[in-house]
């Protein structure tokens, strides 16, 4: 079985930067598209940030130029680094990605990481 867990969530001041992880294991061939999505209380979840396998990145316009994504296709990780954090981007994150099990791809996600930003 395949597995996502997030990490690095937490508090803090509007400003400041969080690093988020993603750390996928399991019987895993390959991994495709690597996502980040956050849903606040009573919001729909949103797409964050999306990154393929060849390293091509896209950013939700609330976040562009303050979110980076990145990864390790070596070690099956995925980061988010979050800078200039506004109060509106507290949130639940959750990693989401496609991952190929021996011959079929299938979708995945983690259980999610609080971060709050305080003002």
């Amino acid at each position: 079985q395949v597995q996502l867990v997030e990490s690095g969530g937490g508090l803090v001041q509007a400003g400041g930067s969080l690093r988020l992880s993603c750390a996928a294991s399991g019987r895993i061939r390959s991994i495709n598209d690597m996502c980040w999505y956050r849903q606040a209380p009573g919001k729909q979840r949103e797409l964050v940030a999306v990154i393929t396998s060849g390293g091509s990145t896209n950013y939700a316009d609330s976040v562009q130029g303050r979110f980076t994504i990145s990864r390790d296709n070596a070690k099956n990780t995925a980061s988010l680094q979050m800078n200039s954090l506004k109060p509106e981007d507290t949130a639940v994150y959750y990693c989401n990605a496609d991952i190929v099990v021996f011959a079929i791809r299938r979708n995945y996600w983690g259980q999610g990481t609080q971060v709050t930003v305080s003002s």
